[in-house]
């Protein structure tokens, strides 16, 4: 079901993500490459570029390139909010600016290309090698898609994503067993917007829910009483 926008624009906070199903035969493709239902990823900026509701949401559109607009953008259309947690208001504002400040810039059509030659089953090639065989993005720091826009704002204050976890066996000899788990920083350039959503660091929060949902004021359709036997 399409998401309400009254009860969307009332839940929302500043560095909240929202990830949308689109309905464009782009939109359709990203989610067969991701195998997810989700196609785009935007960053909630909130009043950051003073233009209240107008332009409160930053995204990187394949045309007109990193932009900011409002929550109309996402009208009729399934929606869902990925808030991150344990950041400080210090912490958001960085999140916020980093995205901000790369408005204007372009889209990575590149880095498309190269998402999906990572994403499709590839040739018989060790799996230690197949990272070597695809560049990441256009190595133009001026073009982006969306999820890996979202994905550099939260990597400059180095929040996790999903981040490739090593696990080490610690040498403690008054700790046998005791395991350390070691995040790696994945390249922004491979997240998708699905990442926000299996991510175990961020919320998600459902703007029903937020509004205070009662289930007992539900109006349901008269049922037609089934003939006895």
């Amino acid at each position: 079901m399409p998401t309400d926008p009254a009860h969307l624009a009332a839940c929302l906070k500043p560095g909240d993500v929202l990830l949308v199903e689109g309905e464009s035969r782009f939109s359709v493709g990203i989610k067969y490459l991701t195998q997810s239902t989700w196609s785009h990823a935007a960053l909630y900026v909130g009043a950051a570029l003073g233009d209240g509701d107008r332009r409160c949401v930053v995204e990187a559109d394949v045309i007109e390139g990193i932009r900011a607009v409002g929550l109309d953008e996402f009208a009729g259309l399934h929606v869902r909010v990925c808030r991150p947690v344990g950041l400080g208001p210090g912490e958001i504002a960085a999140v916020v600016a980093h995205a901000t400040a790369r408005l204007g810039q372009r889209y990575d059509l590149k880095n498309i290309v190269d998402l999906v030659r990572w994403l499709l089953p590839t040739p018989p090639v060790p799996t230690r090698w197949r990272r070597r065989l695809i560049a990441l993005g256009s190595g133009d720091p001026t073009r982006a898609i969306c999820s890996t826009l979202v994905a550099e704002a939260f990597q400059s204050v180095r929040y996790p994503i999903l981040p490739s976890i090593e696990r080490r066996d610690r040498q403690d000899p008054l700790c046998p067993g005791c395991v350390d788990e070691i995040l790696h920083v994945r390249h922004h350039s491979l997240f998708v917007p699905r990442d926000f959503d299996v991510s175990p660091y961020f919320q998600v929060i459902k703007p029903t829910l937020e509004a205070g949902f009662d289930p007992r004021g539900v109006r349901w359709a008269q049922q037609p009483q089934q003939e006895a036997l």
